[in-house]
C-alpha cells in the first residue's frame, strides 16, 4: 500500500505548482543568477587578441582545451572573466575536506556544529583565492607565450589575475546564493548550465562532421545510441536503492499500545551522486589548464610529460581519472553523503533498530558494511559511465559533450533538481492541509460558541 506521501506525490499537478509561490520565487531567483553567469561568460578579459585566440582554440578544441571549455560553459575559448570557472572552488573544497578527515584540529572544528562549519567554509574560500591566483597567473603567462595578448607585460598579468580571480569568487558567491535561496545545488547547476548552453553548437559541429564525411553515418548513429544507453543506465542506477529493514518497539501510553511498526532505511547504490566525477575532473584540470596554454609542442620537462601522457583518452589519464572517481566516491559518501554514526544515532533517538543488530557501535559497523559493499558497485558504475565513452570519443574525435562525464552531470543534476522541486511541492501541500485543518477547527469552535449563546 502506498504511503500518504507517495499518494500526495502522485497527485502533484501544474495547479499545485501554480499555488506554490515560494517555489516559483526560488526558481526565478535561481534562473536570474544563472543568466548572470551566462552573461559573464561573454565578457572578455582586457588585453586579449580575439582573432588569435579563436585560431588557437580551433586547434586546441580537440584536446584537453575542449574539456576545459565544456566545464566553463565556453568561457575559456572566449577568455571571459569566468574563464577559470568554478573549478578552483571545487578543488579547494576537496583539499579542505581531505585535511578535515586527517587533521585533528580541523576534525574537532567540524564537530562544533554551525560555527565550525562556517570556519571551515572560510578556509575553503581562502584556498579558492590561492588556487585561482595560481591558475590565473599561469594562464596569463601562457597567453603571452602563445602571443594571444595585444600588450604583454606585468600590467596585463596583474589585470588578468585580478579579473579572473574576481570572476571565480563571484561565481562561488552565485553558487552559494542559488543553494541557499534558489533551488538545487548551486555549484552543480552552474556546471550543468555551462554544458547545456554549449550543447547546440556541439550538435551542429557533430552533424557537420557527418555531412562533410569526417564521420561516417554508422559512427554518428552509434554515438547517439551510446548517449541514449548511458542516459538510461544513469537514471536506473541513480534510482537504485538498498532498503534496510527498521523495526520500532511497542510502547504503552495509558491504556493504549503504540508502535510496533516497521519501515525501511533507503540507501542509494551511489549516495555521492555526481560529486566524485566533478571532483576528479576538477583535479585533472589543474595541470591541464597550464599545459593547454604553455603549448604542447614547445613545452619542456614536466609540462611536456603532462601534455603527452595526460591528454584525453591517454592510458595514464584514464587510470588517474578512474582511481580518483573511486576514491572520491568512498570519501564523499563516508564524510558527507551517508555518515553511519549519525544515522545510527538518529535511529537510537527514535527508538528504531535493525532486527538482529544491537543499537550503537554494532549498528554503525553493520551500516558501514552494507554501504561499503554497495559502493563497490556504485564506484564501478561511475567509473564505467565516465571512462568508457571517453575512450570511444577520443578515438573518433567526437565533441566532448557526448562523453560520459557530461551526460552524467546533466542527468544527475536534472534528477536532483526535479526531486527538490517535488519536495517543495509536497511541503506546500502539507502546509495547505494544516492551514485547512486549523480553519475547520476555528469554525467548529465558533459554531459551538454561537449555539451556546442562543441557548
Amino acid at each position: 500500500m502506498a504511503s500518504a506521501a507517495e499518494q500526495m506525490a502522485a497527485n502533484l499537478s501544474w495547479g499545485t505548482f501554480g499555488k506554490a509561490k515560494d517555489l516559483q520565487n526560488r526558481i526565478l531567483f535561481a534562473l536570474g543568477l544563472l543568466i548572470v553567469y551566462r552573461i559573464g561568460t561573454y565578457i572578455p578579459v582586457p588585453g586579449i587578441d580575439a582573432e588569435r585566440l579563436r585560431q588557437f582554440f580551433e586547434q586546441a578544441s580537440g584536446g584537453i582545451g575542449g574539456m576545459l571549455n565544456m566545464f566553463t560553459g565556453g568561457a575559456v575559448s572566449r577568455m571571459a572573466v569566468f574563464a577559470l570557472g568554478i573549478m578552483p572552488y571545487i578543488s579547494a573544497s576537496i583539499i579542505v575536506q581531505l585535511m578535515t578527515a586527517m587533521v585533528p584540529s580541523l576534525m574537532a572544528l567540524k564537530k562544533e556544529g554551525e560555527a565550525g562549519r562556517k570556519k571551515i567554509n572560510q578556509y575553503t574560500r581562502y584556498g579558492t583565492v590561492f588556487l585561482a591566483t595560481f591558475q590565473a597567473y599561469g594562464l596569463a603567462i601562457g597567453m603571452e607565450a602563445q602571443d594571444l595578448v595585444t600588450d604583454p607585460g606585468w600590467f596585463f598579468r596583474i589585470g588578468a589575475v585580478i579579473t579572473l580571480v574576481g570572476g571565480t569568487m563571484f561565481l562561488m558567491w552565485l553558487g552559494e546564493q542559488i543553494t541557499a535561496r534558489g533551488i538545487g545545488n548551486g555549484i552543480s547547476l552552474i556546471i550543468f548550465v555551462g554544458i547545456i548552453a554549449e550543447l547546440p553548437a556541439a550538435l551542429a559541429q557533430f552533424f557537420t562532421q557527418g555531412r562533410t564525411g569526417a564521420l561516417s553515418p554508422v559512427v554518428i548513429l552509434g554515438v547517439m545510441v551510446m548517449a541514449v544507453v548511458v542516459i538510461a543506465f544513469v537514471v536506473f542506477m541513480e534510482r537504485a536503492l538498498r532498503k534496510i529493514h527498521i523495526q520500532y518497539p511497542k510502547r504503552q501510553v495509558g491504556m493504549k499500545m503504540y508502535g510496533g511498526e516497521s519501515s525501511h532505511l533507503p540507501v542509494k547504490v551511489n549516495p555521492a551522486g555526481v560529486i566524485p566525477a566533478i571532483f576528479a575532473s576538477s583535479l585533472l584540470l589543474l595541470p591541464a589548464t597550464l599545459t593547454t596554454f604553455s603549448g604542447g609542442a614547445g613545452a619542456t620537462g614536466f609540462m611536456s610529460y603532462v601534455a603527452a601522457y595526460m591528454g584525453r583518452g591517454q592510458p595514464l589519464y584514464l587510470l588517474a581519472f578512474g582511481a580518483l572517481i573511486v576514491f572520491f566516491t568512498y570519501f564523499y559518501t563516508a564524510n558527507v553523503a551517508f555518515k553511519s554514526d549519525d544515522v545510527a544515532d538518529n535511529l537510537k533517538k527514535q527508538g528504531g533498530f535493525i532486527p538482529g543488530i544491537r543499537p550503537g557501535p554494532k549498528t554503525i559497523e553493520y551500516l558501514d558494511y552494507v554501504v561499503t559493499r554497495l559502493l563497490v558497485l556504485g564506484s564501478a558504475y561511475l567509473a564505467a559511465v565516465c571512462m568508457l565513452p571517453e575512450i570511444l570519443i577520443s578515438q573518433l574525435s567526437v565533441p566532448f559533450y557526448f562523453g560520459g562525464t557530461s551526460l552524467l552531470i546533466v542527468v544527475s543534476v536534472t534528477m536532483d533538481t526535479i526531486t527538490q522541486v517535488q519536495s517543495h511541492l509536497l511541503a506546500h501541500q502539507y502546509e495547505g492541509l494544516i492551514e485547512k485543518s486549523k480553519l475547520r477547527g476555528k469554525g467548529g469552535r465558533s459554531g459551538r460558541t454561537r449555539g451556546k449563546a442562543r441557548r
